[in-house]
């Protein structure tokens, strides 16, 4: 049974009798009246938990069902010690790494934002104004994203038949996560609360998430809606040192401009990325076939509003807890629409928390503060004393610099002298671990650290110069808003593969997460993204 070639995006067929026929042609597509290459996935589900930890996952195990984390521990290949192959990955980073296989430094996505040369001003990773948003103001689409993805390949493969999704609370996640052909990619609007799409994937949003949408609006629900301890044991169990008997929490998200940006860091955001999944499975001949179909879906693990678990404990317990049943669901879903054992799930984490901003000062650990743009000024005023006036230094992002190339050039100075005068300067300057200019990381030595911070440096969009500041120390940006303590401790997350061609196995061995690209591109029998040279994990 091939697909129909009925367009994906038309909102004008939201028609009972369209649904009815709908639904009919998928009953007909039954897993058992189906064949497909031997060995090959239905569909493969991947996904991205954001700030998944391994010793939260394990820690809340009694607390777990049998069929979410249980199942996926016990029944797949388990990669223990997974990380990833660039410094500091983000949310935005992580899901491109995820989607191509290969690191910022070919994929072009170097974080969540960058600074545009040209304005001077911060660009959001998925930012393009030629593609207006569909129930959303924002206008997105996967522009920056310099590569090929997972998904497009598939698409590549089967001549444009496989379909493809992406379904994340995040605007980032799910346009990174969909890539360039994909059919759709669907986030929740932090303003209205809409699940909403771009029309850069056509002209309207798909009929079955218009459905969904329509008749149970997220705005309506959490005018209702309280979150509270999913049972009576997540409200008494404690992980954390600081223990004790939590008073049991209760948040609402009916008021303030901020609601649904609350409620995307809450537990219960899950719950609703499992249901659009869901009607996504439901709504389309996803895995109704011989051709593989693609679903990519983003979860969150992390905790309410960003807090630290010493200030709300009981809520990232609960969090995990609701995560675990959302998979249940979403695995259960998969496998009554494909069967069991023809679909293949992967997950993994973006593997980064929300540091603490506490102060250690009281504790007696070395800490301090160090002002990105104090130091900026600093070394414009060094850089004035020996080349002459000038604005040397042009803009601020995170601990970045980015030096006025144009004056530079003006001025016929030396590129590679101005960096290296900038490196001796900035490392003289208290809270600095380490400078790591453009000249550096391009041509200097290899090393295991430098290789790690090379592969998170894009040419065309990272700064001239990137300040390592000590850990322990906080570092402040007021153009940028950021006020972070440094830590360096590393956080450990799993690569799990469950379902078609899947053995349960525990590895042991450090893997890195470009390679989940090439080991989904072997399973369905695809070329791996174009920028992936990674090999597959087994």
């Amino acid at each position: 049974m091939k697909k129909s070639f009925i367009h994906p995006h038309s909102t004008t067929v939201c028609l009972p009798l369209f649904l009815s026929l709908l639904t009919a042609m998928t009953a007909l597509a039954a897993p058992e009246a189906q064949t497909t290459r031997g060995g090959v996935p239905r569909v493969v589900v991947n996904i991205l938990v954001d700030q998944l930890r391994s010793d939260y996952l394990n820690a809340f195990m009694p607390l777990y069902g049998q069929e979410g984390f249980v199942r996926l521990l016990n029944e797949g290949r388990v990669y223990t010690q997974a990380e990833y192959p660039h410094y500091r990955p983000d949310r935005a980073s992580a899901s491109a790494t995820i989607a191509t296989g290969t690191s910022p430094c070919d994929h072009g996505v170097v974080g969540l934002r960058w600074m545009n040369r040209e304005t001077l001003r911060p660009v959001f990773c998925v930012d393009d104004k030629q593609y207006v948003g569909i129930l959303t103001d924002d206008c997105s689409a996967p522009t920056f994203l310099a590569v090929s993805t997972l998904g497009d390949e598939l698409k590549v493969a089967s001549e444009g038949r496989s379909l493809v999704y992406a379904i994340a609370p995040y605007r980032d996640a799910a346009i990174l996560s969909a890539g360039h052909a994909a059919n759709g990619a669907l986030w929740i609007d932090d303003h209205t609360g809409n699940w909403c799409t771009t029309s850069y994937y056509g002209a309207g949003i798909p009929s079955w998430a218009m459905l969904a949408g329509s008749q149970q609006p997220l705005a309506d629900r959490l005018k209702s809606t309280v979150w509270q301890p999913s049972n009576e044991l997540v409200g008494k169990f404690s992980y954390f040192l600081s223990g004790g008997v939590q008073k049991p929490f209760a948040h609402k998200f009916n008021k303030g401009d901020s609601r649904y940006a609350a409620f995307k860091t809450s537990g219960l955001v899950n719950e609703e990325v499992t249901r659009m999944a869901q009607q996504c499975l439901n709504g389309t001949l996803m895995g109704a076939d011989g051709i593989t179909d693609y679903l990519a879906v983003t979860y969150y693990a992390g905790n309410l509003e960003h807090r630290t678990a010493n200030q709300a404990p009981m809520e990232l317990q609960d969090t995990y807890v609701r995560l675990d049943k959302a998979l249940a669901r979403l695995i259960e879903s998969v496998e009554r629409k494909v069967g069991a054992g023809n679909a293949l799930f992967v997950l993994t984490s973006t593997g980064y928390t929300d540091e603490e901003n506490g102060d250690l000062s009281k504790y007696r650990i070395p800490s301090g503060t160090f002002d990105v743009e104090r130091a900026a000024a600093l070394l414009n005023m060094y850089l004035v004393a020996v080349y002459g006036q000038g604005n040397y230094i042009e803009a601020t992002l995170g601990t970045q610099l980015y030096l006025n190339h144009r004056l530079i050039e003006e001025k016929q100075i030396n590129l590679g002298e101005v960096l290296e005068r900038t490196q001796d300067f900035l490392l003289q300057l208290s809270g600095v671990k380490d400078v790591y200019t453009s000249s550096r990381l391009m041509q200097g030595a290899w090393t295991p650290g430098i290789s790690r911070i090379r592969s998170g440096y894009c040419a065309r969009y990272s700064g001239d110069v990137l300040i390592e500041v000590l850990p322990g120390w906080h570092f402040v940006n007021q153009t940028a808003r950021e006020n972070q303590l440094v830590r360096d401790s590393y956080v450990a997350f799993p690569i799990i593969f469950f379902g078609t061609g899947c053995e349960a196995e525990q590895v042991s061995l450090p893997v890195t997460t470009d390679r989940i690209a090439p080991t989904v591109s072997k399973a369905v029998r695809i070329r791996a993204p174009n920028a992936c040279s990674a090999a597959p994990l087994f």
